[in-house]
């Protein structure tokens, strides 16, 4: 049995270690923190049960497609629901669109905002179809390792439907003219970490993903996919190393051969790093085992990080949907200040979710959990003084819209940004999705898979490909264990 080291335990890594151990490898993931999940960890304070990270449950499909590779369905770990709506824009006080799960009901309400839209959104979702199809079913799977992968003459016709070249800003705008409904379609692009200028169009498979395919939650919170994933992994024999950071990864010749901790030392056939990428190449391994210097680094285009404030209320919150989206600001002066000229949001766009609207079970009776997310550049200045300044712009803007007071109501408060991603994650620049899906950053133009030095040295997750999101860290994870199985077993 050939063994198997991941380091870090986050969607990615999970998926490459159950697969290897489906496979019959001898497979133990090591991870730092204290629980398996990485951004999608979870802790209970006062009654409450906060997801840390991820809140959005798109392409229910990966999920079947994940588990079924193991005989398995995600209703054998949790319980999903379709949200209607899927999720609520807030542009200002007198004015708000909510989204419905239903297409007719959709279709009706762009057609009384612009009219034509309707059958205009429809030859939209057709394309965004053939991009879902085309892009989730077999581009993304392509371990991206050298662009002979996509000289296949099919795949190479299919590149130019799919726009791999032309804006995502561009191609939406044949197809609507109303300002709203820009904003509403460009919106699922944002989970990408670059504006629709700088996105390729491929990536309206989004759209297709959230409105065709819906907005779904995992009763319990969304850690609830982790504790299924932990189960199925343990299931095939995946062993487990909590509160164990990684310090070294020792390489002899082309070989790395063991994998040491703070706590012991593990020897190895096959390493597969699902920590942050940038930190396993410049903190575990020297010079001469690296896939990329500093300066190549500095030069990708990062995600942006996030504030986040996790909040208990005692007292429910009116107007709340599950997800809220307030572009009760100019989404063009935000996106400069986290794109363009980086600094602290001058008045900063923000997303709320409010669970408990949904699952009674994350919050005490007659209470709210209420998770606040405003993106921000990466690396930026970050002390308490500056998080408690974000959080009362936010309040004042949301109390004014529900109507009444929250603060006085809030009964537990913590706060995550910057700092954080560097410390619990070791993100690189403290990022909060990875690196962002720009033209110059997409398939094998993302950092590789594969150690160019080391033979048996692989990494997965959201700074290589397919890219950033919980759908695309289940594939990448499988995607590296096929190619360890290819070249290793």
């Amino acid at each position: 049995m050939k063994k198997v080291i991941v380091i870090g335990a986050g969607f990615a890594g999970l998926s490459a270690a159950t697969k290897l151990a489906d496979e019959g490898c001898d497979v133990t993931i090591i991870e730092k923190n204290s629980m398996a999940g990485g951004r999608a960890r979870v802790f209970n304070e006062k009654g409450f049960v906060f997801d840390m990270g991820p809140s959005w449950y798109w392409m229910p499909d990966i999920f079947e497609r994940y588990f079924a590779e193991f005989g398995k369905k995600p209703s054998d770990y949790y319980n999903l629901v379709r949200l209607d709506p899927s999720y609520k824009v807030i542009f200002n006080k007198e004015e708000e669109i909510s989204l419905p799960a239903n297409m007719q009901k959709l279709e009706e309400l762009f057609e009384s905002i612009e009219v034509g839209s309707a059958a205009r959104l429809r030859d939209f979702l057709e394309e965004s179809k053939y991009k879902y199809d085309v892009g989730i079913g077999e581009f993304v799977w392509k371990p991206s390792i050298s662009i002979t992968e996509f000289f296949d003459i099919r795949l190479a016709s299919k590149a130019i439907s799919l726009d791999l070249f032309a804006s995502f800003g561009k191609h939406i705008r044949k197809f609507f003219k109303n300002e709203r409904l820009l904003q509403l379609m460009e919106f699922p692009i944002l989970f990408l970490g670059a504006t629709p200028q700088n996105t390729p169009a491929l990536y309206s498979l989004m759209n297709y993903a959230e409105i065709a395919l819906g907005t779904w939650y995992p009763m319990g919170g969304m850690h609830e996919i982790i504790k299924g994933m932990v189960a199925l992994a343990k299931e095939k024999g995946v062993k487990f190393k909590l509160s164990e950071p990684v310090t070294k990864i020792v390489v002899e010749g082309k070989l790395a051969k063991t994998v040491v901790t703070e706590k012991g030392t593990y020897e190895a056939d096959v390493v597969i790093g699902g920590a942050d990428y940038h930190h396993i190449e410049n903190n575990l391994l020297t010079d001469k085992t690296r896939n990329y210097d500093e300066k190549h680094w500095d030069k990708q285009v990062m995600a942006p990080s996030s504030l986040l404030f996790y909040l208990g209320v005692n007292r429910k919150i009116d107007k709340l949907t599950h997800h809220n989206l307030f572009f009760d600001e100019d989404f063009n002066v935000h996106a400069d200040e986290i794109y363009t000229n980086p600094k602290w949001p001058s008045k900063p766009l923000f997303y709320a979710s409010a669970p408990s609207k949904t699952d009674d079970s994350v919050a005490p009776e007659g209470s709210e959990n209420l998770f606040i997310l405003i993106p921000i550049a990466p690396d930026l200045e970050d002390n308490d003084a500056i998080r408690e300044k974000y959080y009362h712009i936010v309040m004042d803007r949301l109390e004014a819209y529900v109507g009444h007071d929250i603060r006085n109501h809030v009964i537990y408060k913590r706060s995550f940004a910057v700092d954080d991603f560097k410390n619990d994650y070791n993100s690189y620049k403290g990022n909060a999705y990875g690196l962002a899906n720009t033209l110059m950053q997409t398939a094998f133009l993302k950092p590789s898979l594969k150690n160019k030095k080391v033979n048996n040295l692989y990494y997965t997750g959201q700074l290589t490909v397919p890219g950033p999101g919980v759908p695309p860290s289940l594939i990448s994870g499988l995607v590296v264990a096929k190619q360890v199985m290819k070249e290793n077993v």
